[in-house]
């Protein structure tokens, strides 16, 4: 074996994902024949609205596959900060960059602001990648535990303000929540603000489920008082428009933050794909039929699962946004996940991979019929 490579210690940082892994997991058993009932992986079961298809298409026809401007067409990030600006954020075009997914968002945010030892604080249960990408800038986590507290912020508000500090760098914040659905009520995110403000704390607001909320209002953190020369919004259009092969996002900050993280955008990515990005303009602005009925089949679904749950005497916390839910499991919850897997051919995330073990988060990207077989499935096993 080759020993060529002296691998950083950044990389040493991080794990893979696991939401990934136990999804290549599903797909291997799968590719062997096995009927697997896959709630593991973070995407709509709906295919991309055809208007926006299209109009993809009419972008390849009439040649838009060069280099856009780094920071996206001028079409879409006007679109974009009209957008914010419906969501009470005071948004200009330029205080926008378009970037290949969410992910890259994130990414380039934590990279701008972040040195090594700085702190970035975490709600729990957190996304996978939040943690990994703060270590790959050298971060110290300092987390806050949610689960006690239904998953919801407001009645943490204490624990939080014990927390936050005027040595924090960074706080994340994401509503409606993945893994565990939560949307984060106004009161909550006036205590995230308060607390910013006094400790001069920088925010990202990751609202890539903001269009996937059911019985709860979603308040952009931006937009609140005091917020707006602080807070990095992110989103984009894989969860609202079912695009998450498109890879398109994109986030809001000062037009100081854009001039720097732009650096890190332009000598990294370049640009998001431009027929992609000209698709992302008609999401954007003829698509609300298409994300309402999608939204109302996913609280038609969860609606459902927490029937099904209830009646095998499983009692779970009721989020009103995304399309997951956090089950309660046993204590050691990978060793759960790998028996669902491998004795009921369902397909769940451990819990633990967002820092909240004894849970398993489950997708209900799937259609009625296949949740039904899943909760069969794992009663029958005596896994519920």
């Amino acid at each position: 074996m080759s020993d060529a490579y002296d691998f950083s210690d950044r990389i040493g940082r991080v794990e893979p994902s696991a939401t990934l892994a136990i999804s290549n997991l599903a797909a291997e058993k799968e590719a062997e024949g096995a009927d697997i009932v896959d709630l593991s992986v973070g995407e709509p079961d709906f295919d991309t609205p055809s208007n926006v298809v299209e109009a993809g298409k009419d972008a390849l026809d009439a040649g838009h596959t060069g280099y856009t401007s780094s920071n996206g067409i001028p079409e879409l990030k006007e679109a974009i900060a009209a957008k914010l600006r419906d969501d009470g954020i005071d948004a200009d075009a330029d205080e926008v960059i378009v970037t290949p997914g969410g992910k890259q968002a994130l990414y380039e945010t934590f990279q701008t602001l972040i040195d090594d030892g700085d702190e970035v604080v975490l709600l729990d249960p957190a996304w996978v990648s939040y943690e990994a990408m703060a270590k790959l800038a050298g971060a110290d986590l300092s987390r806050v535990d949610l689960a006690p507290h239904g998953f919801q912020l407001e009645p943490a508000l204490d624990a939080l303000a014990e927390t936050v500090s005027d040595d924090t760098e960074l706080l994340v914040v994401n509503s409606p929540s993945n893994p565990t659905g939560a949307v984060f009520s106004e009161a909550a995110l006036e205590g995230v603000r308060d607390l910013a403000v006094e400790h001069d704390v920088a925010v990202i607001s990751d609202e890539i489920y903001q269009r996937i909320t059911y019985d709860a209002e979603h308040v952009s953190l931006a937009s609140l008082d005091g917020m707006a020369d602080r807070t990095i919004t992110v989103n984009g259009f894989s969860k609202a428009y079912s695009m998450t092969g498109w890879r398109l996002g994109y986030f809001h900050a000062t037009d100081e933050f854009v001039g720097q993280a732009g650096k890190l955008h332009s000598h990294s990515v370049s640009c998001a794909v431009n027929f992609v990005q000209r698709a992302g303009v008609e999401a954007l602005e003829n698509t609300d039929e298409s994300v309402t009925e999608m939204r109302d089949a996913f609280r038609d679904r969860r609606d459902l699962l927490v029937d099904l749950f209830d009646e095998h005497g499983v009692d779970v916390d009721i989020g009103d946004g995304a399309f997951y839910m956090m089950i309660p499991v046993d204590e050691d919850d990978q060793a759960w996940c790998e028996a669902a897997i491998e004795e009921a051919s369902v397909a769940c995330v451990p819990g633990s991979a967002f820092n909240a073990p004894g849970y398993a988060r489950i997708s209900y990207a799937a259609s009625e019929k296949r949740l039904r077989e899943a909760v069969d499935r794992l009663v029958s096993n005596d896994l519920l």
